[in-house]
Formats: structure tokens, sequence, C-alpha cells
């Protein structure tokens, strides 16, 4: 009786709740042409109540655009509009323009933030901190309810397939690094974010399977968090229930920075103050939290508040951020004959438990049998006995955890002898029968060196190796990254030896690689030149993407460096590259999609030209650098060629580099050389995606052709721009602007190519494109 009651008051509170949100506009109206500005008013729109704005916050040094909580501290934010994005300048404005909500930089850029299917006349800040726009007939067509970030509110629900994203930290609204997922089968499930949503990766979950089109609900009357069915007219399970509600207070549920799921009330004083509580929270003990601490690092509660550690060996990749994982600060032996070289390795023991898949699970008498069994394995990197099972472990390790004194389990880890001995303050000598070998040894060598010419020369270049690697240690390569760090076995394994070949450069070849049994896919780049070409191109790669954060750039994921190996594994590109789909496809792709391409490759420039903390010179814009994901957005990749600018500094000296075709005619004439080289190389690409064709072919029929920049100019000055689309129908205006800006960026002389923010401008039609002079006459030099 009490469940019919429970599903019948709920009913009645969705349809209040709704009827509200309809009935409330009028009192709060928003009309086209409002504006909002971050430091100057108006910065935000109210709500009737006064309870929730919608406007410009600060975070650290710029401002974002979001929904708060009016008169809580520290402005608790319950939704975040392009959160990902970087920071906003106190110059950028927000307006509500032709329908949509619109971004405007300082140069005139826009963006478009808030998108409804068709325009929007008019807009409101609900009292339920709901963001809605309508139509002209005052019919809702979007808001923020729809589209949560880390927060529901009263009255709102979670959708079947639907997610919560944890921030970064309470001070960086980024997506941070989990999830709660309201799955389809009506489980509601938290996971470490990027995981592969397996049953191992869960950490928190309802337990409510079998139940399809369940949806999270937060009641707006009674703050009670619910799982109820499509209609809202069934409890499927009460999830957490407040405290009597205080009059005029209001509740939010919140996926917490730190991956634990807490309900708050709001209650607010005479003066509008709010008052937080928390009434309820999903996990008690943090440690429970899968991915709460890094990669090879464990959780444990020191005095009564969850740390990080590292597993003996390893030490924090950032000191600065103890969850962001560990690396290895020793070098693994040598397998002899399928077996482990134990004459430099020793194990050593810590009470911490392993929620990781092992790869090998079998019973063994004692811990010790255990012990040995994974010193002698070349794969096993660590070990827990739990009495009778013996579970052997692969690097690098995700959800480690103290054990209570009351868990009879042992972890072993494997470590050198070296740092064994540090750890238990053993100071004995070397054997002298190793002395003696290295001694030999050396005298051995130094003979081969007197004899051979050629060894020498080998030396040299080792010699030039390992000071190149000492630099790499020495100045901090790895620091300030939480990437992932992988075995070579790890990723010979994923990519099934490097026998699915993606793409080749120079400096190797690029495989495809597949994780948590072909669930997720990567793209592993192995560097295959030795000595100092291939230690640079991995250091100037690292050094360059470390830095970038960008929707249109490829995402480095992680990295492995063992001995002379060097490996890097970025984010998978289903769709392969430009050049792929312009120039080997059986028909030309549609025109919306080459703009939004050609748009997409713009932005990522811009981002390396003026949005970086220093400026980066791709050096090697090109269609095979330019790579398509599986929703088709393009991303620039390989940043092995990239040239960092100084803060201060607008040219640079170095050798010329990139791909004939591309590079800006400065390349050959030995002067400095600035970023003005990436947008002729853009220039070019444009002409390309507009044309669907090389910018060199041969065996054409008519030979004017064979030149695609010199062929354009020539089409624009007789005004016989069809002749580069061949009769294929095109947006008119846009197929001309994007051909006059090409052909401004590919000017001879580097002053005359506008900067990539200019081009953006021009490419969006925010300003118009003047008529550019007739570029040079020497492209045939690079060819």
């Amino acid at each position: 009786m009490a469940f019919f009651i429970e599903a019948v008051y709920l009913s009645f509170l969705l349809a209040t709740t709704f009827e509200a949100a309809k009935a409330q506009p009028d009192a709060n109206m928003i009309g086209l042409g409002a504006t909002l500005y971050p430091s100057t008013q108006p910065t935000a729109w109210y709500s009737p109540s006064k309870r929730f704005a919608f406007g410009f916050f600060p975070e650290g040094s710029g401002f974002r655009v979001g929904i708060w909580i009016v008169g809580s501290a520290n402005n608790v934010t319950v939704w975040t509009a392009q959160r990902d994005d970087p920071a906003l300048s106190s110059s950028s404005t927000l307006g509500f323009i032709d329908g949509k909500l619109q971004l405007k930089y300082e140069q005139g850029q826009l963006q478009t933030i808030v998108d409804p299917p068709k325009p929007a006349s008019y807009a409101s800040m609900l009292d339920s901190g709901n963001f809605v726009l309508y139509d002209l007939y005052k019919s809702i067509i979007w808001e923020s309810f729809m589209f949560p970030t880390d927060t529901i509110l009263g009255g709102q629900a979670l959708d079947p397939g639907k997610e919560l994203i944890s921030s970064l930290s309470p001070i960086d609204h980024s997506s941070g690094r989990f999830h709660l997922k309201m799955q389809y089968d009506g489980n509601l499930v938290a996971y470490p974010a990027n995981s592969a949503e397996d049953s191992v990766d869960s950490y928190w979950n309802t337990g409510t399977m079998n139940n399809p089109k369940t949806k999270l609900i937060l009641t707006n009357v009674t703050g009670k968090l619910l799982l109820a069915d499509a209609n809202g007219t069934s409890v499927i399970k009460p999830v957490a229930s407040p405290l009597p509600r205080v009059n005029g207070s209001l509740h939010r549920a919140t996926l917490g920075y730190d991956g634990n799921l807490r309900l708050f009330s709001h209650s607010f004083d005479a003066e509008g103050k709010s008052n937080m509580s928390t009434e309820w929270e999903a996990i008690a003990d943090l440690c429970d939290v899968k991915g709460f601490c890094g990669y090879n690092s464990y959780c444990s509660r020191i005095d009564g508040e969850p740390q990080c550690f590292c597993m003996p060996g390893y030490s924090f990749t950032d000191l600065n951020e103890t969850s962001g994982g560990c690396e290895r600060n020793f070098t693994g032996s040598k397998c002899i004959l399928g077996k482990e070289d134990a004459s430099h390795i020793n194990m050593t023991s810590l009470n911490v438990g392993c929620d990781d898949r092992p790869y090998f699970l079998a019973p063994m008498g004692e811990k010790e049998d255990c012990n040995h069994s994974c010193l002698e394995d070349c794969d096993c990197d660590a070990a827990i006995y739990s009495e009778p099972t013996c579970s052997k472990y692969k690097l690098p390790l995700k959800y480690l955890k103290s054990t209570t004194s009351t868990v009879s389990s042992t972890a072993f880890f494997k470590l050198s002898i070296d740092i064994s001995r540090n750890q238990d303050g053993d100071t004995q000598k070397q054997p002298w029968s190793t002395i003696l070998a290295l001694s030999l040894s050396f005298v051995a060598y130094s003979c081969i060196i007197l004899a051979v010419f050629t060894i020498f020369i080998f030396k040299f270049h080792i010699m030039k190796y390992r000071k190149l690697l000492f630099e790499t240690r020495t100045t901090g390569l790895i620091k300030g990254f939480t990437l992932r760090t992988y075995t070579y076995n790890e990723l010979k394994k994923a990519t099934r030896g490097f026998n699915q070949e993606l793409g080749k450069g120079g400096f190797g070849a690029v495989h495809k690689g597949t994780f948590d049994r072909g669930r997720s896919f990567v793209a592993v780049k192995r560097l295959e030149k030795v000595v100092e070409e291939g230690e640079r191109e991995f250091r100037a790669e690292m050094r360059v993407i470390g830095r970038t954060r960008h929707r249109n750039l490829v995402r480095l994921l992680g990295y492995c460096i063992e001995g002379s190996k060097r490996l890097l594994v970025y984010e998978y590109m289903s769709n392969g590259s430009l050049a792929d789909l312009l120039f080997k496809g059986q028909w030309r792709p549609n025109w919306d999609d080459r703009v939004r391409i050609a748009l997409d490759v713009a932005r990522g420039i811009l981002y390396l030209h003026e949005e970086c903390e220093s400026a980066i010179i791709h050096c090697d814009i090109k269609p095979q650098n330019l790579l398509l994901d599986e929703s088709w957005r393009a991303k620039i990749s390989d940043f092995g060629l990239a040239k960092l600018l100084m803060p201060e500094q607008t040219r640079t000296n170095t050798h010329a580099r990139g791909t004939r075709g591309y590079m800006a005619p400065e390349w050959f004439k030995n002067i400095p050389i600035s970023v003005k080289v990436d947008i002729y190389s853009f220039g070019i690409v444009l002409l390309e995606i507009v044309c669907c064709r090389k910018n060199l072919a041969y065996n054409l029929s008519r030979p004017e052709e064979t030149l695609l920049p010199a062929w354009a100019y020539n089409c624009f000055e007789a005004n016989e721009l069809d002749k580069l689309i061949r009769g294929e129908e095109v947006d008119r205006r846009t197929f001309e602007r994007m051909i006059t800006v090409a052909l401004w960026c590919i000017q001879d002389e580097p002053a005359l190519r506008f900067p990539m923010k200019t081009v953006m401008m021009m490419l969006e039609g925010i300003i118009d494109v003047p008529i550019p002079p007739c570029p040079s006459d020497e492209f045939s030099v690079q060819y």
C-alpha cells in the first residue's frame, strides 16, 4: 500500500512541476538582443525568486558561462556550458542573437553555445534552476535540464543513456575523472571516466538491472532521489531521502569531483544567503571509489582522510597532484628462456588489494609460492595471495586499495634489488664477481674500439643517445603529465605484434591497437629511427602536445619508454585521414561536411597559434596529418616537427621541415619563420578540400590544371570558379569565400597572409574578404 501511495505522490509531483515550468516564463522573460558581460553589468539573468542565476561566473583567471545558486558560498555551480573549452576573457560577451546563445570574442568571432532545434524568441531563468528557450508561441524548445553536467535539481530527471560527469576539482568545472550513468538496463552505475564501463570498473550501483526505461528523478517538493519508470508513475527504487524539508529550501544531487554522489539541501535566510547541508552520500569511504588514486598507486585512510600512495619502487608522476598516478623508477630485468632474471629483482609485500582483472588466477598452497611464481614470471609485476588463491597482474594497476587487518591477503610487488636494499637500509657492496665481470667487459670493449673504427662511430652515436636520454630525465620531460605509462609488451600485445599498420611517417609507423577485449581502440605511434632523431621526435611530440587541450587536436593518452624503445599512444581516429577522404574515395564528400572539416582545421590551428600559453608552429599541416574521428570531426595530429615560440617571440630560425607542396616559400629562403608558415599550408589544404584533388596532379587532360594554386587563381581572375568544382552543387557564397580566403593564405609574402583569427572570421562570414593579389608564380620551387 505504501509503495502505491509513493507512486501516486510522485506522479502528482512531476505533473505539478511540469505545469509550473510552463506557466512561469512571462514573469522573467528575456528577449532577443539581450547581452551579458563578464565584469560589467549585467553579468547574469536571474530567476524570479533570485535563487538561481544564468551568466558569467569567475573561474581561475578567466570566466565561464553557467547556472549557479545565488547566495551560496563560492556560488555553487549546477550547470556549465562548454565546460571543456578554454576559460573566457573579460572582453567576451554573451548575446541572445538570431534565436541562439552566442559568445562573442574580443576580435568579433562568434561561437554558439546553445543552439535550439529552431530559432528561439524568448528565454527565461526559472525558479527550478532550469534555463529554457521558447519559440514564438512560448513553447519550450530547449532547456538546460535536458543536458545536465554534474548536477540534477528538484524536478529534474536523468533519462536512460544520459550521465552526470564530475568536475575536475572544486574550482575547475571542466569534465573530471568520474561519471554516473543511467544505463538502458535500468541500473544507475558510477564509473571512472574513460573506463570500459565493465563490471570491474563500477564502484557503485543501485542494483536495478532488468528495468529498461528507468530514469533517476529528484522530486521537487520532498527532495527524494528516486528511480522511476519512464512515465514517472511507478517507483523502482528509492535512492535517498532527506530530512523533512525546510520551507523554501531546495535540493540538488551532485556527482562530486571525488566521484561520490551526494544529496544536498539549501535553505535561505531573510537576506537570501544559502545554508548548505549534506543529506546523503552514496559512499562512506572514498577509497572505495575506483580511480580515486591514479595508475600504480593505492588509497589508504590516514586520520580518517583518504590519501594516495605509490607502490614500492614507484614515484608520483606529479608531486603536486598525488591522485595523478605513479611511474616506475627502476628498470626491469631481462627474460632468459622464458623466466625472469632474478639476480637484480626482488619482491616486497604490502597489505593492499586489487580490483583489476588478473591475467593469472589459480590456487596455491602458500603465499611464498605465489611470491616465487611472480618473481620468475616475466609478465608479472605484482601478485596478491588470498588463501588459497594467487592472482598475478601486469602494469599498469588501476584499482589498488589498502586492506583492513581482518582481510587475509598479501600483495607482492616486483622491484630492483638496489631499490629494495635502500628501502631496508642495506648498504652492502656489490659482490666481487660482479665487479670482475664489469672490469673484463670494459677491457674487452676498449680493445674493440681501438681495433675497429666503425665500432667507434657506433659508440659515438650511443653516447649522443645517452646524452639526450639524460636530458630527457633531468629536464623533467614527463613531469607535469598525467598520462598513462604502458609497457612495450603491453603495446605489442594490444597491436598484435604491430601487424595492423594505419600509416607511416618519416620517423616510424602508426599501428591500430585494442584494449578491454576489443571494446576500446588506440593508435600506437612506434618511433623506429634510433639515437638522436627518434629521441628528438619523441621529446618534441610529448612537449608540444602535452601543452595542448582542444577538441580539434588528437589527444595523447600515454607513452612507453623502455630502453631505446619510444612509443606514443593516441586516441583512435576511426575514419582515417582527410587525405583518404578527399583523394581515395569513389565520390566527393558532401559539401557541408567539407566546410565543417575546414572550420575544424582552422579552429585547431587558431588554438595552436593564439590560444596556447606559448604559440606553437605545427610546421607540417597537410591532409595526411588531419584525422577524422567517429563523428567526422577533424583533428590535427603529428606534432613531431612542431616548433614552440617563447612568450615574447614571433619568429624563429630553424632548418627546413614539412612536406613539399605545403611548405611556405620562406622555408626555401633561409629566413626566420613564423606562424604564417602554417597559414600557407592551411591555404593549400583549403584549396584541396574545396576542389577534392591534390595540389599537384599529373596526367590531366588540361596541363594548366596541374598545379592547383595557380589554376585556382587563374579561375578566380577570369571569374570561372565553377571549373574548380565541375558542376557540383555547393553554397555559392561559402564556396567563393573559401577560395578567396585560400588565395590570401598562400601569398608569397608572409606579411600579406592574415592571422589565423582573421582567417577564421572570414571563413565564418563574420567579416568580408577583400580581393586578393596574385600569389607568387614560383609555386614550382618546392615540387
